[in-house]
């Protein structure tokens, strides 16, 4: 699903080169659940990112499905992104000004859709992370846990194949994480999505087929 051949990436500045990655290769099949850990700073989002197509590497090659995206032009990667891959981030990102429902519904304004089914897509999501009965609150109106469901059902109402979570628990208690951790479970063992998680948790991690950890931007398992 995802293949990563000698990725590196560095940030330059007038003063200073940063090496954030170097020299990493993964292979990731289709289906497959993993973690990636590493120290804070270690390049673990910058990883994430290069994987989502959210940024690009200073070397090497990135495969989605066998398909080199270095070429792609911004609106195919953006189509690619939309349709392909869903995001979940430790700080949620939901818009304060726009219902739970709404919140939701934004992946799908990208897609040819009606807004009926857009609003169908979007509530079944919610069901499936259990907050059918919240589809009309605002996000400063839940629960941290309540946020990172309907960040999860936002990610997934366009039924991508691959799920890029960035410390999904972060900012939870450990009972709440516990519950966003089974929802995850849920749509690997289920839906059969490919899910790369970030996460400082090794319990959780512990969970997931496989862990890749790295240190100082580079693989070291």
């Amino acid at each position: 699903m995802i293949c990563l051949e000698n990725i590196a990436k560095v940030y330059r500045t007038d003063k200073i080169e940063t090496t954030a990655l170097r020299g990493i290769n993964i292979e990731i099949e289709k289906g497959e659940m993993l973690s990636v850990m590493g120290p804070s700073g270690c390049g673990k989002s910058t990883l994430l990112n290069i994987m989502g197509l959210l940024d690009k590497p200073s070397g090497g090659n990135v495969l989605i499905e066998g398909k080199k995206v270095d070429q792609f032009g911004d609106i195919r990667l953006a189509a690619l992104r939309n349709r392909k891959i869903g995001f979940i981030f430790q700080s949620f990102h939901l818009i304060n000004d726009l219902s739970v429902v709404d919140n939701v519904e934004l992946p799908l304004i990208y897609r040819l859709m009606s807004g009926q089914k857009r609003r169908h897509l979007a509530l079944e999501a919610l069901e499936r992370v259990g907050l059918s009965t919240r589809t009309k609150h605002f996000p400063n109106q839940l629960s941290g846990g309540q946020r990172q469901r309907v960040a999860i059902a936002r990610a997934i109402v366009g039924r991508p194949e691959i799920i890029l979570a960035d410390e999904p628990t972060g900012n939870l208690d450990s009972l709440m994480g516990a519950e966003i951790m089974e929802i995850l479970l849920g749509l690997n063992r289920d839906d059969k999505a490919t899910i790369i998680m970030v996460t400082h948790d090794e319990h959780l991690a512990k969970q997931t087929q496989r862990i890749i950890r790295l240190f100082d931007g580079a693989q070291v398992s």
